[in-house]
Parts: C-alpha cells; structure tokens; sequence
C-alpha cells in the first residue's frame, strides 16, 4: 500500500528574541556543523500549535492535557447535572478510578489529579462525566470496562497527532503521528545581553538617583530551518474519518507555519512570518533536509543577509538528496516571499499558504479515499 507523508521545511527569520529558555534563562541552543547553534525546542513549538489550534478547530476536535482531570470531569458533570453538583468531585473520582485513571482517593474536599499530566479528549471528557452521571441516576458504580473504552474512543485532533503516553495504563496510549525536529538557526550566533533599568514611579525625590531596579535579558536574532512530518496514514487510523484527518493536516500545516513560541514575546515583540515554507508529499518515508545546514551559511564579516542564502543552500541540497536516492516527492507546494527565497519555487507548485493548504488536503483526501 502506498503511504502518504508530509514533510514540511520552513526557513524563518526572527529578530532579536528569546523564544526558549534554559534552566538559567538563556535562549536555548545546539552545536551542529561543529559551531553553536540557536535552537527552539520541538516540546516548544508543540505547544505554540496546540495553543493555534484553538483558534483553528472547534472545541470537538481538541483535547487538554492536565494533572487537575478531576477537576475537568467534575466541571462537566455539574453542567449536565446541576442537582449533582455537591457530589461532582466525588462523582469524577468514581469514574476516573473505574478507568484506571486515578489510583488514590483525593484529600478531602480535594479533586482527583493524576500524578502526570493527562491527555484527554474534550469528547472524552464529556463522555466520561454522562458515565458518571448516570451511574448516579442508578445507584450503581461505572463499569471499568465502558469506562475504559470512553477515554480510549473519539479522540481529538491533537492527541492523534501528538500522541498519548499514559504509564499506568498501557492500553489506551495513542501513536503520535506528527514529529517535530528542534528548530536551529542556519548560522552561527552568539548570545547577547540586553542590560535594563526600570524607573520607580513614586521616586520623586531628586537627591535620590538612581534606578528602581536593573538587569539584564539574553537574547540572539536567527534564520532558523524549522521541519515537521506527519504520518497521515497513523493519522487516519487513530481518527477514523477522512474528513477529520484532511481538517487534521489542513489546521497544521497553518498552525505550524504561523505559530510562534511565547518566551519573551512582550519584551521583543518578535512575530514575525516564515520566509518560504516547503510542503512536500511523499510516499516511502520522511527526509529532515537540515544536511542543507551542516556547513553554516554565511561568514562572521558577511553582511548581505542569510535568507536568500539559506533559500539558495535549500533548494540546491533537496535537489542533491532527491538525485542521490531517487525520492523524488509525489507532489511539492511551496509558500515564499519576495525575491530573496525564488530559489526554492523550483522545488514545487507555488502558491499562497491558504490556498497550499487547501492543495494538501485535497490531495491527501484523493490518497485517503483510494485505500483499501
């Protein structure tokens, strides 16, 4: 059977910034073509489409990820069952632990956590609270078994492609069907420091000079290579319907394209748009072309830029790659603005980002369809 990946490169400029921190506060970085690297963590840019998608999907199609599920599930019995309100945490904590969910009875006038992070579906949710609420109506407990199946159907988008690990209950772990590389700059770059005085606006005493306080805030400014994948065949298995996996690829490529992580962002104000993005279908596996980079673009003394080298090094490596293992992509888009990224429209159909990603989905809907 013949699969369908989608790989998507993005080169992205962004200005001085501090999008992921380290432990001390610095802006995260990697050596790689033997010089040091800016680098945006995968778990970083993760979050910042989950939190896109909110305004891409409707709630249906998301889920939340939260220690506090108790909490969750007791909200929406409240709301099926108002009379049940003062019974909701214990209500939740029934259902949870008929799921193997939750192994410990809460502290008093607690609600039930889980002792990590929990992934769960909005649908999920909700189906789990109707289980409490009507094992309520019956005087009776929740099955184990149908409480199982409610937090292991209808999962949402999210979870599909990011996947579910839950350690205490193996059985209902989700494949993730999206990888995400850590982002890097193509370049080297050296972290600096931005040295800060704030004013105390009650310090009217002029004898009295000075600043209310002072420091200092790192930050670097890059051309970064950004690249995802997503195994649309998992995809289509973990959601069951076509219809959700082309809503799925769709609200990613835009997401992906146009999220940024919010380290820092009211001190840089760094939002800025990818130069060019490639999307890429092909049907044998997905190929990271961040060998584009192994070899830094761009001197120390070299002022004229690094985006329409970085575009040129891109094109002329997937070209490289392409010739060398005879992957040629069953279809390539691409998205690129001005003159400086023209390199890469070689490499595939050019068009607007809205109107590549309605070219994705149509195509992975005819891919899907014609399965077996």
């Amino acid at each position: 059977m013949t699969r369908s990946i989608i790989d998507v490169h993005i080169l992205h400029t962004v200005p001085p910034s501090n999008l992921n921190r380290d432990d001390s506060g610095s802006p995260k970085t990697a050596m790689y073509g033997g010089v040091r690297r800016a680098r945006v963590s995968s778990q970083a840019w993760k979050r910042a489409v989950r939190l896109a998608f909110e305004e891409i999907l409707n709630d249906a199609d998301l889920g939340e990820r939260t220690k506090r599920v108790g909490e969750a599930i007791a909200a929406r019995i409240s709301g099926l069952e108002p009379a049940l309100a003062g019974q909701a945490a214990t209500l939740a904590t029934g259902v949870l632990k008929a799921a193997g969910l939750v192994k410990k009875e809460p502290k008093k006038d607690k609600q039930a956590e889980t002792d990590y992070l929990l992934f769960l579906s909005h649908r999920q949710q909700q189906r789990l609270a109707e289980l409490a609420v009507q094992a309520a109506h019956e005087d009776t407990t929740v099955d184990a078994r149908t409480a199982r199946e409610a937090a292991n159907t209808a999962h949402s988008i999210d979870i599909a492609m990011f996947g579910r690990m839950v350690a205490d209950v193996s059985d209902i772990n989700v494949d993730a069907a999206v990888q995400v590389a850590h982002a890097i700059s193509v370049h080297r770059v050296e972290n600096e420091f931005d040295y800060f005085t704030a004013v105390d606006d009650r310090k009217y005493d002029i004898q009295e000079s000075g600043a209310g306080m002072i420091g200092t805030v790192e930050f670097n400014s890059s051309t970064l290579y950004r690249y995802a994948t997503i195994d649309v065949d998992r995809l289509h298995d973990t959601l069951g319907d076509p219809a959700a996996t082309r809503r799925a690829v769709e609200a990613f490529l835009q997401a992906y394209a146009l999220s940024m992580p919010t380290g820092k962002r009211n001190t840089f104000a760094n939002g800025t748009r990818p130069d060019a993005i490639v999307v890429q279908l092909r049907d044998t596996r997905s190929i990271n072309l961040v060998g584009a980079f192994e070899e830094p673009v761009g001197r120390a003394d070299d002022t004229s830029g690094r985006v329409a080298q970085a575009a040129r090094a891109l094109a002329t490596y997937t070209a490289e790659v392409h010739d060398a293992y005879g992957e040629t992509p069953a279809a390539s888009w691409v998205t690129h603005v001005g003159d400086r990224t023209r390199d890469l429209a070689t490499l595939g159909t050019v068009l607007p980002l809205n109107q590549l990603t309605e070219a994705v989905g149509a195509t992975i809907a005819g891919r899907i369809g014609s399965r077996p």
